[in-house]
């Protein structure tokens, strides 16, 4: 049988299953490649692609849960995005493995290449500044102007957030440090950035005297961190990219004239959410919540990968993995009214916690929005 490359690997489809009942290692593969073949024709039968290289070996990691079976499934390909994601949905529908009825979900599908993107990148600057020779005299004013722009780059807070100039009363927050430096390229010099996808308690004190305008992609992510940032931070206006771009990517003009189509928090999430009263009606649902009590049970459950049920006090019911945390909600006779997370928060787990009647969610990183539950990031 043929072995793909690690050299080829493009993609590492990560998924979680559960099952009722005890498995073994060759029960989980075999029912990969036995329930999905025919489903997408012959060019995409994994049994195939394996032969061909274009499937790697599949890892399975498994435990045990009382009577039930818990796992992690890995399977690396070196097919392109759209075969990679056809892959990851055709097992998604597997719901028996062995005699055992189960359940798959896709947790994330990971670029394994962005690593050696980023060395590329950092290598192909140093061999660029090392070539010897005459260069183009614009290349070389644009490059020192650049280099004007960007050299006063400086680190904010604990969390050495990359900024501009902070001196003024408005500020723009953007994602990360790529796009610090594209706004400052366009001349915008008060920006910061929240170093990824969780909102720092920087940005969340600087929120409280300055007036902020969040600055986030053209896609469903960004959508995801403003309404994060807004359920934790005072924003007073929200920029988009357009429609499939990131902020890293816009031309000067096209920085200037998104800040200048800036939104109020509100039409924002009226025109993005397909639904007017959005955020209006999660204000109104004001949650009685000691925020101080969920930090210290957040920072207590930090690294466990565990999920906490919490009752109306906010006293602990139970713990469970989070790969059964969705499994886990429907069965409980109990239902919690808090749960606390130390992972990202899925749709699937959105879903069991609204069909519990769950009030509040708290966890650094969520991957799905809810118009019923209040979302808590500490």
């Amino acid at each position: 049988m043929a072995k793909i490359s690690p050299v080829s690997i493009k993609y590492m489809i990560h998924a979680n299953f559960s099952a009722e009942g005890a498995l073994e290692k060759p029960d989980v593969i075999g029912a990969i490649f036995g329930q999905t073949e025919g489903l997408l024709g012959a060019d995409l039968e994994m049994r195939e692609l394996q032969k061909e290289g274009k499937i790697g070996r599949i890892e399975v990691d498994l435990s045990r849960e009382g009577k039930r079976t818990l796992g992690m499934i890995k399977i690396p390909t070196a097919l392109d995005q759209s075969e990679t994601t056809l892959i990851a949905a055709a097992i998604e529908t597997i719901d028996r493995i062995g005699p055992c009825d189960s359940n798959i979900e896709v947790e994330r599908i990971e670029d394994v290449r962005g690593s050696k993107r980023d060395y590329i990148i950092e290598r192909a600057k140093k061999l660029m500044g090392s070539i010897e020779g005459a260069t183009d005299s614009r290349e070389i004013s644009n490059a020192i102007k650049d280099s004007a722009k960007i050299a006063n780059v400086q680190e904010y807070g604990e969390s050495k957030l990359p900024y501009g100039d902070l001196s003024g009363k408005e500020i723009i927050v953007v994602e990360g440090r790529a796009d610090v430096l594209n706004l400052l390229r366009a001349g915008v010099k008060n920006v910061i950035a929240m170093n990824g996808t969780k909102l720092p308690s920087e940005i969340k004190e600087l929120s409280k005297e300055k007036d902020i305008t969040l600055f986030v992609d053209g896609d469903r992510g960004g959508r995801l961190i403003a309404q994060n940032v807004v359920d934790n931070a005072k924003v007073r206006f929200i920029a988009v990219a357009p429609d499939g771009k990131e902020v890293e990517e816009l031309t000067g003009k096209e920085v200037l004239m998104c800040l200048r189509k800036k939104n109020s928090v509100e039409d924002f999430f009226s025109r993005n959410n397909n639904n007017g009263s959005f955020l209006s009606e999660r204000h109104k649902r004001e949650i009685e919540l000691d925020k101080k009590k969920l930090k210290e049970i957040s920072e207590k459950n930090k690294n466990s990968e565990k999920a906490i049920f919490l009752d109306e006090n906010l006293d602990e019911m139970k713990k469970v993995s989070i790969r059964a945390l969705a499994s886990s909600l429907k069965r409980a006779e109990n239902k919690p009214s808090v749960i606390v997370v130390d992972g990202p928060v899925t749709s699937a787990i959105i879903k069991s916690a609204e069909e519990s009647h769950v009030k509040a969610i708290v966890a650094k990183n969520f991957l799905a929005t809810s118009n019923k539950i209040k979302l808590l990031s500490f």
